[in-house]
């Protein structure tokens, strides 16, 4: 990856162990994920009204790819919150956040997407998949197979499913937006206009499966009444974690890198949680940082 991609991803995973340890706190359930991505709505909404007549010049095939961008990011949110309501965060956050890696290596690799992996790069991936399925265990005799068949388990999974799926389309909806002549815009001015349509059809998607499920209107006032300020803080990070990682993406080779390189939030948050909250501290998390550190070295060379 070039310098630029690996600064702006570092950015981004910063950003993104904050507002993930801020969720933390709230338990958060769809209809939080849903008032963060109105915020995010409202963050870029600027950027279309300085740039709106460029949609017009988006290819058919993008607005098509946004759409199944749009359903599968809504699926991570919906995933995501459930596999939270049902089970630990450190068990369900940690697969969730490793397991695209494989999926999206292994689909770009099918489908010859970017530059080919490397055998440096493949090595990493497994480092980071295995430190994050390490992270949470106290000691090696936690790490059981039983341990993963659960409710918990089976979301963080789909939720994973639903982070690969949106990263490999974001990346081949960027290239052909910045590969568009007729589009006179930078690339960063290009993705955040992209992303504020991400968000328009994340709003439609997740506005629809919470209109037919009743648990989830309730919710959304909870969420109004007593957690608008920390879905309001979540929400600005999520858009700005998630627009770097975007404009990473048109400088590097393999959206793979990006996708493994974007784990590095996962000790972050394990260093914060150990030496900002206080939470506890046992040989595996060492141990597993470390492996993500050097296959994060590993992805970036």
């Amino acid at each position: 990856m070039s310098i630029t991609a690996i600064l702006l991803i570092i950015l981004s995973a910063f950003i993104h162990a904050g507002w993930n340890l801020l969720s933390k706190k709230t338990n958060p359930t769809t209809s939080f994920f849903y008032l963060c991505n109105i915020v995010g709505c409202i963050i870029l909404l600027p950027i279309f009204v300085l740039y709106w007549r460029s949609l017009f010049l988006f290819p058919v095939e993008v607005w098509i790819l946004l759409l199944s961008t749009g359903i599968s990011m809504s699926i991570y949110y919906i995933a995501l919150a459930t596999a939270y309501r049902h089970g630990d965060l450190s068990i369900a956050y940690p697969i969730a956040r490793s397991s695209p890696i494989i999926v999206v290596a292994i689909v770009t690799f099918i489908l010859a997407q970017g530059n080919a992996i490397t055998f440096f790069c493949v090595i990493g991936i497994l480092l980071i998949t295995a430190g994050c399925f390490i992270l949470p265990m106290k000691n090696f005799r936690d790490l059981k197979l039983k341990n993963y068949l659960n409710i918990t388990c089976l979301f963080a999974l789909i939720s994973a499913f639903g982070t690969a799926g949106y990263s490999i389309i974001d990346d081949k909806s960027l290239l052909i937006l910045t590969h568009t002549n007729s589009i006179k815009l930078s690339i960063v001015q290009t993705t955040l206009l992209y992303s504020f349509f991400e968000c328009i059809f994340v709003f439609t998607c997740l506005s629809i499966f919470i209109y037919f499920n009743k648990r989830e209107h309730c919710n959304i006032k909870k969420v109004f009444s007593t957690q608008k300020k920390n879905a309001l803080l979540a929400g600005i990070g999520i858009v700005t974690a998630y627009s770097l990682v975007l404009i990473s993406m048109s400088f590097a080779v393999n959206v793979s890198y990006v996708v493994a390189f974007r784990q590095l939030s996962i000790p972050i948050g394990a260093l914060g949680g150990m030496f900002i909250l206080k939470e506890s501290r046992y040989k595996t998390k060492y141990i597993a940082i470390v492996a993500i550190f050097i296959g994060l070295i590993l992805v970036a060379l």
